[in-house]
This record gives C-alpha cells, sequence and structure tokens, in this order.
C-alpha cells in the first residue's frame, strides 16, 4: 500500500489502525473486496479521472468520512 495521506488529522490511534487496515490492499480489486467485506458493506461512491492512467476512486469510511485511493 502506498503511505496514508492523512488530510482528517486523524488521531494517532486512529491513524495506525487504519493503516493497518489498508495495508494488505495493493490492487483495486482488494480495496473493493474489502469495501464489501466490511460491516456494513462499502461500496464505491465515485471514480473520478485524473488523466488516462489515473483515477481516484472514492469508498465512504465511518462517521461521513471518505476514503480516497488514487489508482494507477
Amino acid at each position: 500500500m502506498a503511505p496514508l495521506t492523512d488530510r482528517a488529522s486523524l488521531p494517532q490511534e486512529a491513524r495506525s489502525a487504519l493503516e493497518k487496515e489498508l495495508a494488505s490492499l495493493t490492487l483495486l480489486q482488494d480495496v473493493v473486496l474489502w469495501g464489501f467485506a466490511s460491516s456494513p458493506p462499502r461500496d464505491v461512491t465515485e471514480v473520478i479521472v485524473q488523466d488516462e492512467f489515473t483515477h481516484d476512486v472514492v469508498m465512504p469510511w465511518m462517521e461521513g468520512s471518505y476514503l480516497v485511493f488514487d489508482t494507477t
């Protein structure tokens, strides 16, 4: 996994837990499967095309927060 960029200023404990939870996600397929395996299930909310190779994949996380995965 690429380094986590924390734009929400999470408490260190929450950030560490999120990094641990996302550490095994290396492919977009991993992200989607992780989302559907979550409770409640998370689905891709939006895909933002940056250019022909790069897309940002947006998924809900918790308490109105979102995770954005930069995919190439």
